[in-house]
């Protein structure tokens, strides 16, 4: 939509008012009064302002003869745009109430202070700074049409000529203002948003973890899905590093819960894990420690996490598994079905009990196998329609499925999260983590 200019333009799909004009309006207090009678007005700028709803402007002029007239604009429906009048920014900000829609503001009035004498528009820019959520008319003298467009540009959101100002044409200007400044106010928004969404990937992203393998030969893959919409990051985590003595450390994990809250703390504890795997800490004492982590970081003491962790040999040929409340991982070998992890004597999740241990235990891997880690979330999805979830079997026959099919690394992992949203008939509700170690011997 184009704006009416100075010349009397107008746009061409803004509805019509058919003002009648009267002179010489009753003043009171120094100030024109338009309208006696007034209906319900907004007070939350900015607001569309529908044809049958008054008007109230506030014009900003220190002409001491009042040479500036204003007339007075009815619409079809006999609604008046009521006047407010200051004479400097002092009495403006006094009369600049919540109901006030737009402001016409006289061009020649003086500027507001000693420092801005060199800037013609340092009025204009105080006004825009007092009523950032109002819309701003200016007027000048058709002379001037140049300064007039310059204030457009420094955040008027129209201009008016002195000698060509009529109530038809002001109606429709103040309307078309107040209209333009609550399409500004929203696509400000919007693109405030849009950066603070940019903002928060880029911040999530940073958070997610980074494999430490180098110098192992096993090889590693991941799937991720936060159940919460719009994010990156959820209630688990997963991370794995490999320490200096050639043994790889990997951990799966599950913070209850799956809002911003737990999705910080689940960030907490992995970078607690990682902190203290690499300070060679391992088994009972590792996760005595991050207990003590999560008592003291979670936001409530209802708030609790589940956790696996794997600690396999330079070797490659054995593992010391610590399980947490968590689901037992699954291993596969080739000629064999994949199976669970013996899962017996494990220990409780952290922050159930104090002073509680968790057993180590130890689990030959062979020369060639698949170690996958995951979180509850990919076992919980629904089967069908009914009531009857997929669990740990269904899982395991998912996953021997997939193997039959040839399918490993990325590709398997990729497969059985996209057949577990089949299954449930949608998205997954909770968090959704998969960590997939592998190793071929020779």
């Amino acid at each position: 939509m184009s704006a009416p200019s100075g010349g009397g333009k107008e746009p061409e799909t803004m509805p019509v008012p058919i003002p009648r004009q009267r002179e010489n309006p009753a003043t009171e207090g120094g100030q024109a009064l338009l309208a006696t009678t007034v209906e319900h007005v907004p007070t939350t700028i900015p607001v569309p302002v529908p044809a049958q709803t008054s008007l109230t402007l506030l014009v900003i002029e220190d002409d001491p003869a009042g040479g500036l007239t204003v007339p007075e604009v009815l619409d079809a429906d006999g609604h008046r745009i009521r006047l407010r009048t200051a004479r400097n920014l002092t009495e403006a900000t006094r009369l600049l109430t919540p109901d006030v829609h737009c402001i016409l503001l006289d061009l020649s009035l003086a500027n507001p202070g000693p420092g801005a004498a060199d800037d013609r528009f340092a009025t204009l820019r105080e006004v825009l700074r007092l009523a950032p959520r109002h819309a701003v008319l200016v007027l000048t003298a058709e002379a001037d049409a140049e300064h007039a467009a310059e204030a457009v540009r420094v955040g008027a959101q129209d201009y008016l000529f002195r000698d060509e100002l009529d109530g038809r044409l002001l109606s429709r200007a103040i309307r078309y203002a107040v209209e333009r400044k609550r399409a500004d106010i929203a696509q400000y928004k919007l693109a405030e948003s849009k950066l603070r969404a940019q903002e928060n990937a880029r911040l999530e992203r940073g958070l997610l973890p980074n494999p430490l393998l180098e110098g192992s030969d096993l090889r590693f893959a991941a799937r991720y899905r936060p159940g919460r919409s719009r994010a990156l990051l959820g209630g688990d985590f997963y991370d794995t590093v490999r320490t200096p003595d050639g043994t790889v450390h990997a951990m799966i994990g599950d913070v209850c819960g799956h809002g911003p809250d737990e999705a910080a703390l689940g960030v907490e504890l992995r970078i607690a894990w990682r902190a203290l795997t690499l300070a060679g800490l391992c088994g009972d004492d590792l996760l005595a420690t991050l207990q003590e982590v999560l008592e003291v970081e979670r936001p409530c003491e209802e708030i609790f996490a589940t956790l696996c962790t794997v600690d396999i040999a330079p070797d490659g040929r054995r593992a010391g598994l610590c399980l947490a409340g968590h689901p037992a991982p699954l291993i596969s070998r080739p000629g064999r079905a994949a199976r669970l992890l013996p899962y017996e004597n494990s220990g409780p999740a952290l922050g159930l009990l104090p002073k509680a241990r968790w057993p180590r235990r130890q689990v030959e891997l062979g020369g060639t196998w698949s170690l996958m880690l995951y979180t509850d979330g990919l076992i919980e999805g629904k089967i069908g329609a009914g009531k009857e979830r997929l669990g740990q079997d269904g899982m395991v026959e998912m996953i021997n499925r997939h193997l039959d099919q040839g399918l490993s690394g990325e590709s398997l992992l990729e497969a059985s999260v996209t057949e577990a949203r089949r299954l449930n008939g949608g998205e997954l509700t909770d968090d959704v983590a998969v960590v997939l170690l592998s190793r071929a011997e020779g």
